[in-house]
């Protein structure tokens, strides 16, 4: 990405950095009450992370489907398609890591891979990923428009008639989670919640391509009218008007990021563009990039510092240390000892979002960037 939109790069980088610490709690019963996501229905700044990766998966996809648009159907498939299916494997296995398991004797054996969760993190921007490029491909920014109307409306349409009659949108009876547990089975899905529900699901991925629609068009946009006053107004004139017509559509259809509700993606894109419109402001126009290098590390090799992040982590949990693992030695001794319960759980992610920003700042200064 070009120097003239940094903005863009240090939203995405700012967007890893954020999604490393709310991912790596020291302890996930002590948390500031910014640093959880909502119950169900409700947000928090933690439940603004997700779709922000999704809005800046659709920035960059402003600079590249440039050249996807001029290659011809079998070319564009084999290139999205590609790409794609590296990005849901990529997650489908760190799901599946460490591939064994230890029965209460001690005794391993290979994991059984048809019961490992399907869906994820990763599988959710792949498909959306897949989906946005499709719709641009085909429809251009008119058919975007289209498809983003139509999808949101017919999401809630589809919650409604389909769900439980007496709380379509709760976490037992709604449509997504039948969905969800007809095609893909209880047992290759999250289990967080108390029962099998996939809050990145296949249903839910639907109202999750707009998000990555949004960053396409708000990046389409920054080109074509520059870093200019116009556009700043642009940008917080439009997140005003979602982010008021989220809560608006909020007393009809819950904003609920777990099942990922049209109105929730209104809210989440209002925000986003708001966000980028600061950023335009400070980056760009006032020219303040001193403070921009730390994200702009993240911003160059999100998707593997991602993935570093969360395999990492479960090593550290799995190398033993006496009655603990590594992980709980560290968090105990330097952690717990001198913090309060809360101040521990954040220090212990805050530094070990520090840890992979030593990696990404290692792959930086070599040139390494891993392009999945």
């Amino acid at each position: 990405m070009t120097n003239r939109y940094l903005a863009l790069d240090v939203l995405r980088g700012l967007t890893i950095a954020f999604m490393v610490i709310v991912n790596t709690a020291g302890d996930w019963t002590n948390l500031f009450a910014p640093l959880a996501h909502a119950k169900w229905h409700g947000f928090t700044p933690t439940d603004l992370v997700f779709p922000t990766f999704l809005f800046v998966v659709g920035n960059a996809m402003s600079f590249s489907m440039k050249k996807l648009q001029q290659m011809n159907p079998a070319e564009f498939f084999k290139k999205v398609g590609k790409r794609t299916a590296l990005i849901f494997l990529i997650g489908w296995l760190l799901n599946a890591f460490p591939f064994y398991e230890l029965s209460d004797t001690g005794a391993m054996s290979i994991k059984d891979f048809t019961e490992v969760r399907l869906f994820g993190v990763l599988q959710r921007i792949a498909l959306c990923y897949f989906f946005g490029a499709i719709v641009l491909y085909y429809g251009g920014i008119k058919g975007a428009w289209i498809f983003s109307g139509i999808s949101l409306i017919g999401y809630w349409v589809v919650m409604y008639f389909f769900g439980d009659s007496a709380d379509p949108y709760g976490l037992t009876g709604n449509a997504a989670i039948k969905l969800d547990l007809a095609l893909i089975g209880p047992e290759r899905m999250y289990g967080g919640e108390g029962i099998p529900f996939d809050p990145e699901g296949i249903l839910s991925t639907l109202p999750g391509i707009v998000n990555v629609i949004a960053g396409y068009l708000a990046g389409m946009m920054i080109q074509k009218l520059g870093n200019s006053v116009k556009t700043i107004k642009k940008l917080l004139v439009m997140g005003l008007i979602l982010i008021i017509v989220a809560y608006i559509w909020d007393i009809f259809f819950p904003i609920n990021k777990k099942i990922w509700t049209s109105s929730y993606v209104l809210l989440t894109i209002g925000i986003d563009l708001i966000l980028l419109a600061i950023m335009v402001v400070i980056i760009e126009i006032k020219n303040w990039k001193g403070w921009t290098y730390f994200f702009e590390v993240f911003g160059r090799n999100p998707l593997i510092l991602y993935v570093l992040s969360g395999l990492v982590i479960r090593i550290l949990g799995m190398i033993p240390m006496g009655e603990t693992t590594l992980r709980g030695f560290i968090y105990t001794n330097f952690y717990t000892t001198w913090l309060s319960p809360k101040m521990a759980s954040f220090l212990f992610a805050f530094s070990y979002m520090l840890l992979i920003w030593l990696i990404g700042l290692w792959m930086d200064k070599r040139k390494i960037y891993v392009k999945v």
